[in-house]
């Protein structure tokens, strides 16, 4: 089972993306579960939400304690918030930003993780540039399909036209589109550096 926590904020898109994510995951073929994390719901406020992903039913329903792979949709969290509690050390990290991990302070906690493994995305710029709104959960969905290939980006374009009509569904396929190479390009990179 491999299991994913986004952290972002009131207004994100948070629970559509988590619910998007195990859309794209049942439409490939797996088991999928998405739920959120209720606290204070108003714009702006810390919101979490889960998905598991397996080939198998998934039976368990409490909240993802040790992910394997965290979505970080807004960066203001990472020093307000324990983003990183319960990550497996061979778990996957995707902030929205255009910073890079020391930029950010996190290279010392970065350091015990696999290069390819540690991913920055900049989802509002990409949000803003095909849809005209700063809400990161599709790019980052895109993003997302470029880690270890638990969902297609085909299947992500799939649950995008399930969700959004019309030019909001190609802005929103364009931006995962874009958001799917970022990543790739930069595991790429990371691997030819570390090979």
């Amino acid at each position: 089972m491999f299991q994913v926590r986004i952290h972002g904020r009131g207004g994100q898109g948070v629970v559509t993306g988590a619910e998007m994510l195990s859309i794209a995951a049942f439409l490939g073929g797996r088991h999928a579960q998405a739920f959120p994390s209720f606290g204070s719901e108003r714009t702006g406020a810390p919101v979490v939400a889960f998905c598991r992903l397996d080939d198998h039913e998934i039976r368990l329903r409490e909240p993802v304690m040790q992910p394997d792979a965290l979505l970080i949709q807004d960066p203001t969290l990472l020093h307000q918030v324990d983003v990183f509690s319960g990550l497996k050390k061979d778990g996957f990290i995707l902030i929205n930003t255009t910073r890079t991990f020391e930029q950010l302070g996190l290279g010392e906690f970065a350091s015990g993780f696999k290069p390819a493994h540690l991913l920055t995305v900049p989802a509002t710029e990409l949000a803003m540039k095909h849809v005209g709104r700063p809400v990161p959960n599709v790019p980052m969905l895109g993003a997302f399909a470029a880690l270890g290939g638990l969902v297609t980006l085909d299947a992500v374009h799939a649950a995008i036209r399930r969700k959004f009509k019309g030019a909001v569904a190609d802005g929103n396929v364009a931006a995962a589109t874009e958001a799917y190479q970022i990543v790739t390009e930069q595991e790429r990179q990371a691997e030819m550096q570390h090979a």
